[in-house]
C-alpha cells in the first residue's frame, strides 16, 4: 500500500503542476538557505579534538593586575618567566609551551630557492597530547628537549614540496639558516578551530609547515611570529630585555586526566601566583584560570557572530517557507474533498487517509530536497560574500550534508502536512456525497 500511495502522490503532483512547483520551490529555497549557513556553523563550532577535549587545559596567570588586565580576566598567553616556571615545575602528566615562528626553509643541499614557512616551537609532549597523526617517523623525545636537539617535524605538504612525498626521516633541511634533522612527517592535521593557538590565530589558519623544539627556539632567540601583547611603558632592545618584560606570547597547555588532577593543578597555579605576590613581582591577589578545550573555545568566542545570526535568519526563512507550504498543502488536499468522501464511504479509514496524504507530502519534500541540494551546492561556493575567506572555505557539500538536506526537507514537509492531512481525514463523507 505504501508503494501505491507513493504512486498516487506522484500522480497528484502532476495533476496541478503550478501548485506543485510553488511547494517544491518553497521547500527547496528554505532548506537550501538553512543548509548553506549550517555548513559554515558546523565547521566553526565543532569539537576539534573530541577524544581529549575534557583532558586538555590551558592555564592562565594574571601578570598585569586589575588596572591593566582584560576586565578581570588574565591574559590569553603567558610571559616568558611564567611559562618557564610552569615548564620547570612539570605538575601535569604532559605539558607543552608553544608559540608560532616564521622561517625560511631550504631542502638538503640548498640547491633551490628558499620557501617561506610558518610553524610552531613546541615541547615534545605536543604530539601525544594533541594526537598528531604521522605518515613517517614521529616526534622527538623529552631527552631531545633537554638536549636542545636540532630536530624538526614537517607537514606532509612541506614534505611533498621538499622531498616529493618520499620518506624524509633522517634527511636535513635548513630552517632560518640552521640545519635540522627531520624526525617525523605529519599526516594532514589541522584541527578546526585551531584550539591550541587562539592567541595568535582566529582558529582557522592553514596547516602549519613544521614543528621544532621549544627549548632550541629559545636558545636561538627566535621571536614570535604571532601576536605579542604588552602593558605599560616598555623599552627593550635585546632578547634578554624582551624575555624579562611583561609581554605575553607563549601559550601553555597541560593534560589532566581526573578531577583530582585538575583541582591539584589549579591549586598549584594559585600557590605560584601567591608566591609571586610575596616576592613583590605581583602586587595583587592571585588571579588564575584553568579552562578545558570547550571552555576555552567558548571564552574566546571562536564561533563568528555572523554565523549564528545567518543561521537564525535562514531558519526563520525556512519556517516561513514551511508555513506557506502548509497553506498550499491545505488548499491542495481540500480541493479533493469529493474524492476523500468517496474513499471514506467505500471503507477507507482515517488512518489510511493520513498515510496517503503524508506520503504525498513526503514526495513534495523529496522534490524540494533535490532542488535544495542543487541550490546548496551553488550557495556553498558563494559563502565568501558573507564570511571571511578562511572561514568560507570550510563550508563543504559532503555526504553528511547531502543526507541531512534530503532528510530535513522530507521530515519538515511531512510535519508541515499533519494539519492539512488532519483536515482531509476529517472530511464528512455524507456531506461530500450529498453535494456531489
Amino acid at each position: 500500500m505504501l508503494a501505491y500511495y507513493f504512486h498516487l502522490g506522484l500522480r497528484s503532483l502532476r495533476r496541478n503542476p503550478a501548485l506543485t512547483t510553488l511547494m517544491v520551490m518553497a521547500v527547496g529555497f528554505g532548506v537550501a538557505a538553512s543548509m548553506i549557513t549550517y555548513s559554515v556553523f558546523r565547521a566553526v563550532s565543532g569539537n576539534p579534538i573530541p577524544d581529549k577535549s575534557a583532558q586538555l587545559f590551558i592555564p592562565q596567570i594574571d601578570g598585569w593586575g586589575p588596572q591593566q588586565n582584560q576586565k578581570g580576566e588574565p591574559a590569553e598567553a603567558l610571559t616568558y618567566n611564567d611559562a618557564m616556571a610552569l615548564l620547570r615545575a612539570h605538575e601535569a602528566k604532559r605539558q607543552t609551551m608553544l608559540y608560532p615562528v616564521q622561517l625560511a626553509v631550504l631542502p638538503d643541499g640548498k640547491r633551490d630557492l628558499p620557501l617561506n614557512a610558518s610553524g610552531y616551537a613546541v615541547g615534545s609532549d605536543f604530539f601525544a597530547m594533541f594526537e598528531v597523526p604521522f605518515r613517517y617517523g614521529g616526534g622527538w623525545s623529552l631527552q631531545d628537549d633537554d638536549a636542545r636537539a636540532a630536530d624538526v617535524v614537517i607537514s606532509g605538504e612541506l614534505n611533498q614540496k621538499l622531498f616529493g612525498g618520499a620518506n624524509s626521516v633522517g634527511r636535513t633541511i635548513d630552517l632560518g639558516g640552521h640545519d635540522y634533522r627531520v624526525v617525523g612527517v605529519a599526516s594532514h592535521w589541522n584541527p578546526r578551530p585551531r584550539f591550541y593557538d587562539l592567541f595568535s590565530t582566529s582558529g582557522f589558519a592553514d596547516e602549519p609547515d613544521f614543528y621544532l623544539p621549544f627549548a632550541r627556539a629559545l636558545d636561538l632567540h627566535m621571536y614570535t611570529g604571532g601576536r605579542n601583547s604588552c602593558r605599560g611603558e616598555l623599552s627593550f632592545t635585546n632578547w634578554t630585555d624582551y624575555t624579562q618584560s611583561n609581554c605575553v606570547w607563549i601559550t601553555p597547555w597541560v593534560e589532566l586526566d581526573t578531577p583530582a588532577e585538575v583541582a591539584s593543578y589549579r591549586s598549584f597555579l594559585t600557590h605560584y601566583a601567591a608566591e609571586q605576590q610575596r616576592a613583590g613581582r605581583f602586587n595583587w591577589a592571585p588571579n588564575v584560570r584553568l579552562r578545558d578545550v570547550a571552555q576555552w573555545l567558548d571564552h574566546e568566542r571562536v564561533v563568528p557572530p555572523e554565523s549564528r545570526i545567518s543561521l537564525a535568519v535562514a531558519l526563520g526563512f525556512f519556517l516561513i517557507c514551511l508555513v506557506n507550504t502548509i497553506g498550499l498543502l491545505l488548499a491542495k488536499f481540500l480541493r479533493r474533498s469529493g474524492e476523500i468522501g468517496v474513499r471514506r464511504a467505500l471503507g477507507a479509514t482515517r488512518r489510511e487517509i493520513y498515510t496517503q496524504y503524508l506520503i504525498e507530502a513526503g514526495t513534495v519534500g523529496l522534490a524540494g530536497g533535490v532542488l535544495g541540494l542543487l541550490l546548496t551546492a551553488l550557495g556553498v561556493g558563494g559563502v565568501g560574500v558573507l564570511f571571511p575567506p578562511q572561514i568560507a572555505k570550510l563550508a563543504q557539500l559532503d555526504a553528511s550534508l547531502v543526507g541531512l538536506t534530503l532528510a530535513v526537507a522530507i521530515v519538515a514537509t511531512v510535519l508541515a502536512a499533519f494539519y492539512p492531512a488532519w483536515r482531509a481525514a476529517h472530511v464528512q463523507p455524507a456531506w461530500q456525497l450529498k453535494s456531489s
